[in-house]
């Protein structure tokens, strides 16, 4: 079954860190661009990250920029998003999805991309 796996996500308060791991199952991840997005209740799904399938090229949304890296070990077939100074708005389900967009790979347009497999999703609460 060809999936991706989301983990990681939990409870933890303001300025606290967690990384969430993004897992291939049944596919090799080394072709494939990879994006991280989030949905908290009540609002609309955003594209939180993105990484090229080389490692190459990242994107940042404005509003984690500086706080949250994305990584990838294509040998571990994973894709990692390590978030630091964790807000309360950060609070949200957090998927993973491979990500096709116009060249360049994880430039500017890359939400306006299509997506094809995606994980489940993990929840992250930040909280006091």
């Amino acid at each position: 079954q060809l999936q991706l796996v989301e983990s990681g996500g939990g409870l933890v308060q303001p300025g606290g860190s967690l990384r969430l791991s993004c897992a291939a199952s049944g596919f090799t991840l080394d072709y494939y661009n990879i994006g991280w997005f989030r949905q908290a209740p009540g609002k609309e799904r955003e594209g939180v990250s993105c990484i090229s399938s080389s490692g190459g090229n990242t994107n940042y949304a404005d509003s984690v920029k500086g706080r949250f890296t994305i990584s990838r070990d294509n040998a571990k077939k994973t894709v990692y998003l390590q978030m630091n100074s964790l807000k309360p708005e950060d609070t949200a389900v957090y998927y993973c999805a491979t990500v096709f967009n116009l060249p360049p790979q994880c430039g500017s347009n890359w939400r306006k991309g299509s997506f094809g497999y995606w994980g489940q999703g993990t929840q992250v609460t930040v909280s006091s």
